[in-house]
């Protein structure tokens, strides 16, 4: 069984980046920092054994091969974070307004639940929701 999962998404901007998870999500940067007072490669403990990694574009695109990534707008993929209730979902639809997150849906009733859509600043969807 491995020991750790890796998530890697790709950013334009290491320290706006940095902001909005440090500060809107209140994630902490794990690794050794980098001559910018990042770490390198930028990356999150989220739970367990997961980790979330931020790559420049271009630099991940390397990674997998010189292949493109898609264009800017475009999600291929939506991280979710559970809350306990519609406050805490509109509280933090806020707090990541506020670090740099654009508001692609605010909270609200859906069909399937409460929720809000929040990019982050590279266009990353994260889905708050109620548990």
């Amino acid at each position: 069984m491995p020991q750790r999962f890796t998530l890697t998404l790709p950013i334009s901007d290491r320290h706006r980046s940095h902001r909005f998870y440090r500060e809107g999500l209140g994630l902490d940067p794990i690794g050794e920092l980098a001559q910018d007072g990042l770490p390198e490669p930028l990356q999150f403990q989220l739970s367990g054994g997961v980790c979330l990694c931020l790559v420049p574009a271009e630099g991940l695109g390397w990674v997998l091969g010189d292949r493109e990534l898609s264009p800017a707008g475009l999600s291929e993929c939506l991280l979710g974070m559970a809350l306990t209730d519609a406050e805490q979902v509109r509280a933090t639809a806020e707090v990541l307004r506020g670090a740099g997150g654009t508001v692609l849906t605010p909270p609200t009733l859906q069909p399937w639940g409460f929720e809000a859509l929040v990019a982050d600043p590279d266009g990353h969807a994260w889905q708050l929701y109620i548990e």
